[in-house]
């Protein structure tokens, strides 16, 4: 491609390809909820602790953030559809394997759990498809347009594992388990067949793979793309670990991330063994708790924009610290411990979008780096929380599925003390 030649030959756009790459986001995301929305049951069924049931439910969550950095790297050397395709593929070998054992073994023993871990550990591949799609969105959309779709990306996506939550407990005791993974495995492998047929990898990308040269002076007066792979992911990510800030942003998001994908896979079991309800009941009230952070995420970021990701990520620290004492102090009370759950829906969801504010502002020299980071290991709080508030429940009885939320508090305070001293170390002022 050279400047005498300015047409731009890529095919597809930047909205289809920001719809095919949020579409497979919420096919790869609903992973979260591989196990989470029935976990009461297959608790009831193998006869295990709510210790292994924790290990159990966060599996997904596990892959999901370990691969993140990695997969985001791929990006720039062979695009995002590739390792799209491929994190789905593994996901649907997840779903599949699932789908298999409830076949065979008809209810689930207790002989039968390392089987669900391995199958829940394949699920979570589909989480790291976010690491992939945001520079795969990136390279499609000129700088100034990127926090839009980034944001319509990230928001609609994230409604997966509240969709989730509300439907399987309600096709499981309506159909069956295996009426129930056979259909998301049918829906999971559809999505990924458009997916490899519909959607474009960015024009770079596409003209590196018909051999063509690539000058991007010409590639952005012909086709938009502002930004150019370098080649260096990982010496960005070097860059990044290097620098203490990244790993308070890290932590900033274990909190707000990794707790919104914990409590997803947790408050299933806390609403039906604290408070006795029914699965379908129980579903609704989590599917209320991660559609709201979801869309709150999208106001979290224009909160951001207004007033600042420093001082948006201190409120919403001190939201969650509210949250979790409510819920701590609710006890046997249903309603204040679904009021408690709204709050911390609140505090996370603005909480996701304010971390990314301060990427740029904190880590201006390894922004891509970090970001890998942050968005990997960040979400393995989504690993490490649940099998923490399941020791709870396992040292306390039925009270610790409230007492387990003192570590959301112990989290928050802690986050507040390395926000002030962020602030300090870097002489930054709120906006």
């Amino acid at each position: 491609m050279t400047e005498d030649k300015r047409v731009c030959y890529a095919v597809s756009s930047p909205r289809t390809a920001l719809a095919w790459t949020t579409l497979a986001f919420f096919a790869g995301f609903s992973g979260v909820s591989a196990f989470g929305p029935i976990v009461p049951k297959l608790k009831q069924a193998m006869e295990a602790g709510p210790l292994l049931m924790g290990i159990l439910a966060a599996s997904p969550a596990l892959t999901g953030s370990l691969l993140r950095i990695p997969f985001g790297a791929m990006v720039d050397r062979m695009g995002g559809k590739k390792p799209i395709v491929i994190l789905l593929l593994l996901a649907a070998a997840g779903v599949a394997g699932m789908t298999l054992m409830f076949s065979i073994a008809g209810t689930p023993r207790a002989v039968h759990y390392p089987f669900f871990l391995v199958c829940g550990i394949l699920c979570g591949c589909g989480i790291a498809v976010f690491s992939v799609g945001v520079p795969a969105v990136s390279y499609w959309y000129p700088q100034r347009k990127q926090g839009t779709a980034l944001a319509v990306y990230g928001g609609l996506g994230n409604l997966a594992p509240g969709i989730f939550a509300l439907l399987l407990p309600l096709l499981v005791v309506n159909l069956g388990f295996i009426a129930s993974y056979l259909l998301w495995l049918a829906a999971l492998l559809a999505m990924t067949g458009l997916v490899f047929v519909r959607m474009k990898d960015a024009p770079y990308f596409q003209y590196k793979q018909m051999g063509m040269a690539i000058d991007p002076e010409a590639l952005l007066l012909a086709c938009g793309e502002e930004l150019i792979p370098s080649g260096k992911a990982m010496d960005s990510i070097r860059k990044a670990g290097a620098d203490w800030r990244t790993w308070v942003l890290t932590f900033l998001y274990f909190i707000s991330f990794g707790g919104f994908i914990a409590l997803t896979v947790w408050f299933p079991t806390f609403w039906t063994e604290r408070f006795q309800i029914d699965l379908v009941k129980a579903g609704l009230f989590t599917s209320a708790f991660s559609l709201a952070a979801s869309l709150l995420r999208v106001v979290g970021g224009i909160a951001a924009d207004r007033f600042g990701g420093l001082l948006v990520a201190q409120l919403s620290l001190a939201v969650i610290a509210a949250g979790a004492m409510v819920i701590v102090a609710a006890e046997g009370s249903l309603r204040l411990a679904f009021a408690g759950q709204m709050v911390l829906a609140l505090g996370m969801g603005v909480g996701n979008a304010a971390v990314f504010k301060l990427v740029p502002r904190f880590t201006p020299q390894a922004v891509g780096g970090a970001a890998g980071i942050i968005g990997g290991l960040g979400a393995f709080g989504g690993f490490a929380l649940p099998p923490v508030m399941g020791l709870f429940v396992r040292l306390t009885g039925e009270t610790g599925y409230g007492q387990g939320f003192w570590v959301f508090l112990g989290l928050a305070l802690v986050g507040l003390a390395l926000l002030a001293a962020l602030q300090r170390c870097t002489q930054a002022r709120l906006p």
